[in-house]
């Protein structure tokens, strides 16, 4: 029987301590924190989620939540509050609240925060052996989420953009 993992406080927040269940809040969690690309939290600790990853990230308008991409493995998003542009197969599609998509492996997308509050969305995908591909998209340059050459290293993709950073949840980014 799973052991719970007790819940300590990292960089900011709490994370798990160890691989058991538990139960958090978002708001208590650590939050990875970009000024480009929005923050979001992955409840997890130093060890990762074994077998899909789940994330809640949060953008303010305009806001990419990373590169168009790519990925060899199943993705699924449920926008859960506010307004954003799913950049899909170089098509763009107006988002809101409850909109639900599902990536089969090898769809191209990015999310770009829209309206005029937050968009908060929750993030899944399989975590088996995920292989990316960041192709040339002028959709997504054009939201500055968009690659100028191909490539299938992460490196090279986010290389122009400072990194992020771990901390508290900021200020209004979830809605009460």
């Amino acid at each position: 029987m799973p052991e719970e993992a007790r819940l300590v406080e990292h960089e900011g927040g709490l994370v798990p301590d160890g691989e058991g269940w538990f139960v958090g809040n978002a708001r208590e969690a650590v939050w990875w924190r970009s000024g480009t690309f929005g923050v979001s939290t992955s409840f997890e600790g130093e060890s990762e989620f074994p077998e899909y990853g789940i994330n809640i990230h949060v953008l303010w308008p305009g806001q990419p939540n990373g590169m168009y991409h790519r990925e060899s493995v199943q993705e699924d998003f449920l926008v859960v509050s506010g307004e954003c542009l799913v950049l899909i197969e170089d098509e763009e599609r107006p988002l809101k609240a409850w909109d639900f998509v599902h990536c089969p492996a090898g769809t191209e997308h990015i999310f770009v925060g829209a309206g005029e509050a937050p968009c908060v969305i929750v993030m899944a995908g399989s975590r088996a052996d995920p292989a990316n591909l960041y192709p040339v998209s002028e959709l997504a340059r054009k939201h500055g989420a968009g690659v100028a050459e191909e490539t299938s290293e992460s490196q090279e993709a986010y290389a122009p953009f400072e990194a992020g950073g771990l901390g508290e949840m900021p200020d209004g980014a979830l809605p009460a």
